[in-house]
């Protein structure tokens, strides 16, 4: 083999994502068992995954809901993509990358419903600080005149091609797809997010008091 044929073959392999890579089979036993059931995915872009942990202080009520929802993708799991259509998709985190955008647009066409959850999926919360300022500028203050430099080493912007790129702002959800619900806070109050679930679930339309919702 030439060395420009191995060239292409290291190429293709590393041009494999994580979520291509073959996956343990689901248990037969346990795939039917959740038929009938309805599919809820969640996903986090740019955020500090706290909202994530307020759809764990939903604590045993999530119980109850488990005989009516399968949870096809969280956060708490190591699922790279969407395996089925979602009726419900739970968005944690703003747009701050490429792979943000691809990621969200999976989410937008294989969930009939798609929710922004927290300040950073609603308009941007604190990554979005950084539109005050150009990204280049951004970057040098991160790598290159960072007070926790290594001293003694070269400070560099890391610029491969197998990171993904960084956008020049931090967008909120809904200014890349359309959004259906949005859940407020920093983070959202678990009650919230249960309240949401609970009326989709059960065929009510969504209704979130003022009294449970948080803007801080």
């Amino acid at each position: 083999m030439s060395n420009h044929s191995v060239k292409q073959v290291n190429s293709a392999v590393n041009e494999i994502y994580s979520h291509d890579l073959p996956r343990t089979p689901v248990d037969a036993e346990f795939l039917a068992s959740q038929e009938g059931k309805i599919k809820v995915s969640m996903i986090a872009l740019v955020g500090c995954w706290g909202c994530t942990l307020s759809f764990l202080d939903m604590d045993e009520r999530i119980l109850n809901l488990l005989d009516k929802v399968t949870i096809l993708r969280s956060s708490l799991t190591d699922v790279k993509r969407i395996p089925d259509r979602c009726v419900v998709g739970f968005v944690e985190g703003g747009v701050a990358s490429e792979e943000n955008i691809e990621t969200l647009e999976h989410y937008r066409e294989n969930c009939d419903i798609l929710i922004s959850v927290g300040a950073c999926a609603v308009w941007g919360g604190v990554p979005s600080m950084r539109n005050l300022l150009p990204l280049s500028e951004c970057l040098e203050e991160a790598y290159i005149n960072s007070p926790t430099a290594v001293s003694g080493v070269i400070p560099i912007i890391p610029n491969h091609p197998d990171l993904t790129k960084v956008t020049t702002k931090v967008y909120p959800c809904h200014e890349v797809v359309k959004m259906d619900y949005f859940i407020p806070g920093c983070p959202p109050d678990g009650d919230a997010i249960f309240k949401v679930l609970d009326d989709l679930v059960n065929g009510r339309p969504v209704d979130l008091p003022t009294s449970i919702n948080r803007y801080d």
